[in-house]
């Protein structure tokens, strides 16, 4: 087990589901009843700065190569014809920032009596049985890849991340965050940011970087739905909801359907995310505003979603789906390019006149996203 080092240039890319800015505003926080939350949202900030350089320098180890088997897997080949199976591994930070921490629950084993080991247990078996199941991918890697979490990571850490081979959650600090492992969203989400390190490899930066969290928030939410058999109209379509304890005045980190409207609460500030292209924020600071202007096709998805009815996963899914494996996409994907992609792959999967290419090409006609012409 080694501490975190300095930035590498052949380490990969790890991803937050807490952006920066919503942990700067925590660490200025006044006051004695939310100090120790500023404290740790000082210390998370640290810790998170590595974090966002890795991601930022976008060179992936060569096990990681998208449509490369995992060279992690020990377990051997499954018999041609069997369903995928899991095989996950949940370890004990116990505080520390060590990583992995120590083995506690494997695949078949007892729940621990953890409340966070087991939780993630948990979500990491319904994020891979949403993939095997509606998508037919064997793990994130589709070869098979285990899936390992580490949980009690670091001093009351205010985030979770993905670090290019493991969940990692922290524990909150108790006054504005809870833990992070009981949200399936954030598990799909971060668990989501690995299959996409495989297949489109999208540039973290700007709108690239934009989509890429973009897609994790889609997938996120399919687990969350597909687990709860919840339809786009009756799906909540928010993302980390129940992370922030009751002392906030805030439903989730971010809300897909409604962009801008997750929280508003004086320690927090108000959800600065965009709902149109029109609004689209032009900064320097969160690898060009990669948490906030996912919003804009966050809005786009969840609204031809429910346009379309039923159950998000088996259409619109699908057509995202579809893109993300197409090899179609370029690490530098725009806005206009990934919509352009996603109307293709629904026209190509449903009919050029079908109503699903007609519900993407209006979600995102709405969000103010041109989609190049046919």
């Amino acid at each position: 087990m080694t501490r975190m080092p300095r930035p590498h240039p052949h380490r990969s890319r790890h991803a937050a589901i807490v952006p920066p800015y919503l942990l700067a505003h925590i660490a200025r926080a006044a006051g004695p009843r939310f100090d120790e939350a500023a404290e740790a949202a000082r210390r998370s900030l640290v810790r998170d700065q590595p974090v966002r350089e890795w991601r930022a320098a976008g060179d992936l180890p060569s096990f990681m190569a998208p449509g490369r088997p995992s060279a992690r897997d020990e377990r051997p080949a499954a018999a041609p014809g069997t369903a995928p199976q899991p095989d996950r591994r949940i370890s004990d930070a116990e505080g520390d920032d060590t990583l992995p921490g120590r083995l506690v629950r494997r695949e078949g084993q007892p729940p621990t009596g953890d409340t966070a080991a087991d939780q993630a247990y948990v979500g990491l078996g319904d994020t891979f049985e949403l993939f095997a199941r509606v998508f037919a991918r064997d793990s994130i890697d589709d070869g098979g890849m285990p899936l390992e979490a580490t949980v009690h990571y670091g001093d009351h850490y205010d985030n979770a991340f993905w670090d290019g081979g493991r969940m990692v959650f922290g524990d909150g600090d108790g006054q504005v965050f809870r833990g992070f492992a009981q949200s399936l969203s954030v598990v799909g989400h971060e668990l989501a940011h690995g299959m996409t390190e495989r297949t489109a490899n999208l540039r973290y930066q700007g709108q690239s970087g934009a989509v890429n969290e973009h897609v994790s928030d889609v997938f996120g939410a399919l687990v969350e739905q597909y687990s709860r058999g919840q339809d786009a109209a009756s799906a909540t379509w928010l993302i980390g909801e129940g992370v922030f304890t009751a002392a906030v005045d805030g439903r989730a980190i971010r809300s897909m359907k409604e962009p801008g409207t997750a929280y508003d609460d004086d320690i927090l500030g108000r959800d600065p995310q965009p709902d149109h292209f029109d609004r689209y924020i032009d900064t320097d600071d969160d690898n060009g505003g990669v948490h906030l202007n996912s919003g804009i096709p966050n809005r786009a998805f969840a609204l031809a979603a429910v346009e379309l009815g039923g159950f998000a996963w088996e259409e619109v899914g699908r057509v995202w789906y579809d893109v993300l494996t197409s090899g179609r996409l370029r690490p530098n994907t725009d806005f206009r390019r990934f919509a352009s992609e996603t109307v293709r792959a629904a026209r190509e999967r449903y009919g050029p006149a079908s109503r699903e290419a007609r519900a993407v090409e209006g979600g995102w006609a709405t969000v103010g996203v041109a989609v190049a012409p046919a």
